[in-house]
């Protein structure tokens, strides 16, 4: 419920609610969510949970001037998060007919290089911030390009619109263009700046970025290492095992290291704050080290059917009690909604005969990838204190969504019909620290 502190202005969200507790994969479905049919959301004046609970037993509890707002036909959850995604690659979303390494030659590089641009990165910067929020995004792990500028342009972006996000700059000094390419030093050295500049600013972090151990020399890993070590509470974010063809070409280049985990592990970059996107394929050792770590992967179910890199086996990742997160990996993903992309993950664990509940989608898209970026004592459900990132979702938003509704007796079914005939137009509003930043 909550209590009403004194001199404090207060906004209360009045509908179908629903938000996580836990994994459903560990504490089990009825213990992993908590539902209201008319349910209240109250926000204090700093954008903070003040309080949840049926809308009947809190109503007559709130201070005499707090502002209540009814969202008819609405169902509020938490804002989505997503733990991979590239916002250089805004513009090259439902490119044809590549494969991983392709995709980066054909696709990627070219479009990156035009991020040394300022101007250009900061209008791209805030049409992705947008695109974001018309999706339900509210928090995001988020590719910039080599170029510090891009970083710059990103971080301002993301803080005029109070979002959390992490990003960071792209190390990459080989194996690409050179007009892309930075050294161990410099890049080493415009991290130093850019943490300096941004991590901890208002809700940004910054994220140590290799792009991928293929690009990325022993001295470069070396130094992305020392700067984990040098400035605690930095996140690491970069790729491992997405295809099998980038697998052969890493065991090539680091032929001592007995695994891809393992030329990271190697280099000091496996942590608790670590995020590793796809891990399609990887050994048993590899799952074991990665919980040992506390380190997390990003699901990008989306992206790895576009790019035909395989099929993710969150079962597994369960069994070893992996953390792991959703992302939608624009732009190889085809879509900027976790709805969407939720409905490709089911598919995914069809393929891999193991069933994807509605609960374990809302987990993933919400406090599951909280706990992966290690946001948890912030963001991911209501608990009161939290940040105040939420959404309303429109039960009505389409004509078949809103006939299937009808026909839908129980709340995971409803859930259910949202993430498979969803996408952006389910979501009505999207709150930004308990303030409104997009309303259809």
């Amino acid at each position: 419920m909550g209590t009403f502190a004194q001199n404090r202005r207060f906004e209360a969200h009045r509908a179908e609610l629903i938000h996580s507790l836990d994994d459903p994969s560990r504490v089990g479905a009825d213990a992993s969510f908590v539902y209201f049919e008319d349910g209240l959301l109250v926000v204090d004046e700093t954008g903070q949970v003040a309080a949840l609970g049926p809308a009947a037993e809190l109503l007559p509890t709130l201070p005499p001037e707090t502002t209540l707002l009814e969202h008819r036909d609405g169902l509020i959850c938490p804002g989505f998060i997503d733990a991979h995604v590239h916002y250089p690659q805004t513009g090259v979303i439902a490119s044809y007919g590549a494969r991983l390494l392709d995709w980066l030659t054909e696709y990627t590089f070219p479009a990156e290089r035009a991020f040394a641009d300022p101007d250009l990165a900061r209008a791209v910067a805030g049409r992705f911030l947008t695109e974001l929020l018309r999706n339900g995004t509210t928090t995001a792990l988020v590719f910039c390009t080599v170029h510090p500028e891009s970083v710059d342009a990103f971080f301002a972006a993301a803080q005029a619109r109070r979002m959390r996000m992490i990003a960071g700059k792209v190390l990459m000094d080989r194996n690409a263009p050179a007009y892309l390419k930075d050294t161990p030093q410099s890049g080493c050295e415009d991290s130093r700046t850019l943490i300096e500049r941004w991590h901890g600013k208002g809700r940004l972090s910054y994220a140590v970025t290799p792009r991928f151990a293929l690009t990325s020399s022993d001295e470069q890993l070396a130094r992305s290492g020392e700067l984990l070590a040098e400035y605690p509470g930095l996140h690491l974010h970069t790729h491992l095992s997405e295809s099998e063809e980038e697998i052969a070409e890493v065991l090539r280049l680091f032929p001592d290291r007995s695994s891809y985990l393992d030329v990271y592990d190697h280099f000091n970059l496996l942590g608790e704050r670590s995020v590793f996107a796809h891990g399609v394929h990887l050994q048993d050792a590899d799952c074991e080290r990665l919980a040992d770590a506390g380190a997390a992967l990003a699901f990008c179910p989306s992206s790895n059917l576009f790019l035909g890199s395989g099929l993710f086996d969150l079962a597994r990742m369960e069994s070893h009690e992996i953390n792991v997160g959703l992302g939608t990996d624009v732009g190889a993903g085809t879509s900027f909604s976790l709805l969407r992309t939720l409905n490709d993950a089911y598919k995914v664990q069809q393929l891999r005969q193991h069933s994807l509940s509605p609960l374990k989608s809302l987990y993933l898209a919400t406090l599951g990838g909280a706990r992966a970026l290690r946001l948890q004592d912030r963001l991911g459900n209501f608990e009161t204190g939290k940040e105040a990132d939420f959404l309303v979702l429109d039960c009505h938003a389409t004509p078949l969504i809103s006939y299937r509704m009808a026909r839908a007796e129980r709340i995971e079914e409803r859930l259910f019909a949202l993430m498979t005939l969803g996408d952006d137009r389910v979501v009505r509003e999207a709150f930004v620290m308990g303030k409104s930043a997009f309303k259809r």
